[in-house]
């Protein structure tokens, strides 16, 4: 999970810089200015896997040109789980993932908080040359990460994605990043059938992005979480 700016307009942005971190054991990165950890404490692999992956229904809808777009790159755990499951499905071409971060991190820290999970540490080692760049482009892989607020960067995006990861701080504690016209703009971005999945199941994310016209609906959460939240968009024909 990562974050924008906690000031209530656009101008407030003072833009990109080294997110302040603590550790929580050792392994977990814990933002201090928003004072969240960028992932579950029981297992974040788990948890990308369980949210924004089957949250996607993924690995199912891969298929060749497949694109996913990210608020929130923190650690780049979302990345590496979303890589092994392409390469896991035998997908040709290149996954296209494209995600938005307003205060990258510094690639050592990356590296550091994805070696708690030894599942990815083959792309850990792979990858980890490149952090510290705006776009890697691998045989399987085409990332691209736009640094900046959101609610600026992201309207201005000519892309489409068949799957969002919505994974910002806690709304109560980074509001920006979940508000209306930025759920309106994860509406517009998103392709015919498309979906979009967070942890969070707070009501006003929801009213949110139904009001950006997507059918929203609340599942199980992972671990202590007791619900999240999944979101779609009509296909032309259902839109028709």
């Amino acid at each position: 999970m990562t974050g924008q700016h906690e000031g209530p307009t656009k101008a407030d942005y003072s833009g990109p810089h080294d997110p302040e971190l603590s550790w929580r054991e050792g392994v977990t990165p814990v933002s201090t200015q928003f004072d969240d950890p960028y992932f579950s404490l029981e297992n974040g692999l788990e948890e990308t896997g369980y949210v924004f992956l089957t949250g996607n229904d993924l690995p199912a809808r891969f298929r060749p040109g497949f694109q996913i777009a990210e608020l929130g790159f923190g650690t780049g755990l979302n990345l590496l789980a979303a890589l092994r499951a392409w390469r896991a499905a035998g997908i040709e071409g290149r996954l296209r993932f494209t995600t938005f971060e307003a205060y990258p991190m510094l690639p050592e820290d990356m590296i550091r908080a994805q070696a708690a999970f030894p599942e990815v540490a083959d792309l850990v080692t792979e990858l980890g040359p490149y952090w510290g760049g705006d776009e890697i482009t691998l045989p399987d892989l085409e990332l691209r990460i736009v640094t900046g607020d959101a609610r600026q960067t992201l309207p201005a995006w000519q892309g489409a994605a068949d799957a969002w990861f919505l994974d910002g701080f806690a709304p109560a504690k980074n509001p920006e990043l979940w508000g209306a016209d930025l759920m309106q703009a994860v509406h517009d971005h998103t392709a015919p059938g498309g979906t979009a999945a967070t942890y969070t199941a707070a009501g006003h994310v929801r009213r949110a992005l139904a009001d950006a016209g997507f059918e929203v609906t609340r599942l199980p959460g992972y671990g202590r979480k007791r619900h999240m939240t999944r979101a779609t968009r009509a296909t032309e024909t259902e839109h028709d």
